[in-house]
This record gives C-alpha cells, structure tokens and sequence, in this order.
C-alpha cells in the first residue's frame, strides 16, 4: 500500500466512531421524516375517504317552526 493510503486508513480508523454517530443520527432522522410522511399520507387518505363517503349521503333537512319568534317579533313594532 501507498503511503497516502496508509495514511487515509489511519485517519479513517481514528475518526471511526465519530463517522458511526454521524451515520447512526442520518438513519434516525430519515426514519423519523419517513414516519411523518408515512403519517401524513394516512391522514390524507383517511380524510379523503370520509369526505367521499360523506358526500355520497343524501343532505337532510329539518323544518323549523318560527311562528313563535314572528309573533314575538310583530309585538315588538
């Protein structure tokens, strides 16, 4: 081997534990965003599928009898 080599070999063995935290911290934080995204797509989906679903159901309408808020409201003039 080449000096230059030996010499890169050592510097890689000495800073060795450094490299391993620095790659063990990128795996953590692209697990993490992994699971966000993850989460937010199931959200997503989640949403859309109510929406659809709730959409899809005949809008109900209930009649409300305001003859006693007339007849208040004509007493007041």
């Amino acid at each position: 081997m080449s000096q230059a080599k030996v010499d890169k070999y050592k510097k890689d063995k000495k800073n060795r534990a450094k490299i391993n935290r620095k790659e063990k911290r990128e795996r953590v934080v692209a697990s993490v965003a992994g699971g966000l995204v993850l989460a937010a797509v199931v959200v997503w989906c989640g949403f859309s599928v109510y929406n659809t679903l709730r959409a899809s159901e005949p809008i109900q309408y209930t009649d409300v009898n305001l003859d006693a808020m007339q007849d208040y409201l004509s007493t007041l003039s």
